[in-house]
């Protein structure tokens, strides 16, 4: 049996870190933001004129995130290496009129967001964080980490059946999380808590985009502590890699024939199609712009995306012991056995045979194993950014990411060596 690969336990106890102080979308970018300042990018503002200068820059839009990093000498024409991700994750998110209660109970009213596994929401410690907007159009991000809110589940006595026929959940009635006692439900409480939580003066939050998330922290789990349980692996895993080999790829800076990039979008669970979602322009405004910003010209841009990869990044599913038939019978993923190639032939993932051997350089560049993922032909397949990046900006695309148990739980399960080795390989494919 071959000798399992290496990898530094430090960089999985960086994510978990990463996972635990980034609770939502928008503080998942704050947080890449700082860990590429801190690595010499500056932020660029898109309204302003961009120039052509070498260097480490991004653009921080809501719950997306563009970096890029241009090497001295770079051509107008020059490719890019893109990793392309995700911020956001299926959980319960706050109605515009969040106060509602009944029978005692005060309790805030939820929404669903994207396809989480409902019963995993259930009797579980919840916070609060997101975006809370001022009257005067700025924005704070708020997280309340501690105990707030539980979604409790019916007792047994009262639904004898759920072991038997299943839990059911209507996901307007059974959902609403209790926050507190009282008749008295008035509107603006969750606001008004929210304010006086921040700092913010009573009555100058006018706008939010918050939701719920689980306070348990992430965990080294088994015998030999060698898997690693925590909120938010799809996708934040993918961001915390690439942004970690994006700062690593900067700082080398040994002429690089590409530019590397890193593209972490939000709205990827419901569509990617926003202003800061896959689907949108973001990401094609920026390339064009840094082109063009260069002394570029539209032959330039043509040539350029005409030399760029893209591997979108996500997590994918690793063969589960109790589910084994639900997976191919040939393609079984496992836990740290290296990053996954996601193959669909009818364009669900965007790999192909030559961006399979992208990657496949890639890996063998970084001493980094990969395994091959396809659905099981009688089971829906899943998507990603990868074909949307693939149709909209003429980009060939590949899908990788890292196996993992329990996706879109509030809590997932991954091998402890696999985000160093997605790390690794994202270092080679950018570095070209």
């Amino acid at each position: 049996m071959s000798e399992p690969p290496r990898f530094d336990r430090g960089h999985t106890d960086d994510l978990m870190s990463f996972l635990t102080v980034s609770p939502s979308p928008y503080h998942a970018v704050a947080n890449a933001a700082a860990r590429l300042e801190k690595a010499g990018f500056r932020q660029v503002v898109e309204t302003d004129a961009w120039d052509g200068t070498s260097g480490g820059k991004y653009v921080l839009r809501g719950g997306a995130i563009v970096a890029w990093y241009v090497p001295e000498g770079a051509a107008p024409h020059t490719p890019f290496r893109i990793v392309g991700a995700h911020t956001d994750s299926p959980n319960l998110r706050v109605k515009p009129l969040p106060d509602t209660g009944a029978h005692g109970w005060r309790q805030i009213a939820v929404e669903i967001y994207g396809g989480p596994l409902l019963n995993s929401w259930l009797d579980r410690d919840l916070g609060i964080a997101g975006r809370l907007t001022l009257r005067d159009g700025s924005t704070r991000l708020v997280n309340v980490g501690r105990p707030l809110l539980r979604v409790p589940q019916l007792a047994i006595h009262l639904d004898r059946a759920v072991n038997s026929d299943g839990l059911k959940l209507d996901k307007q009635r059974h959902l609403q999380p209790v926050w507190g006692l009282g008749h008295d439900v008035r509107d603006g409480d969750l606001i008004a808590f929210l304010e006086e939580e921040s700092g913010i003066p009573a009555g100058e939050v006018t706008g939010w985009d918050l939701m719920t998330h689980s306070v348990e922290p992430p965990a080294y789990l088994g015998r030999d502590q060698e898997l690693v349980a925590g909120p938010r692996m799809d996708n934040l895993l993918s961001v915390h890699a690439a942004t970690a080999a994006l700062t690593a790829v900067a700082a080398g800076d040994h002429d690089l024939p590409y530019i590397p990039v890193l593209a972490a979008f939000d709205h990827e669970e419901n569509g990617s199609q926003s202003d800061t979602g896959a689907d949108g322009p973001l990401l094609g405004t920026v390339l064009e712009r840094s082109v063009l910003a260069r002394g570029g010209s539209y032959e330039d841009r043509a040539r350029a995306f005409a030399g760029t990869v893209c591997l979108s990044s996500d997590t994918g599913h690793a063969v589960h012991p109790n589910y084994a038939e639900r997976h191919d019978p040939t393609h079984h993923p496992r836990v740290n056995g290296g990053p996954i190639l996601k193959v669909n032939v009818n364009n669900r993932y965007a790999t192909d045979g030559t961006g399979r051997a992208v990657f496949a350089a890639a890996c063998e560049k970084a001493g980094v194993p990969f395994q091959s993922f396809v659905s099981n032909n009688s089971m829906p397949c899943g998507t990603t950014i990868g074909p949307i990046t693939a149709a909209r900006h003429g980009i060939r695309t590949v899908d990788i990411g890292v196996a993992i148990l329990s996706m879109h739980s509030a809590r997932e399960l991954c091998g402890d060596a696999d985000p160093h080795l997605l790390a690794n390989a994202l270092v080679a494919f950018l570095e070209g």
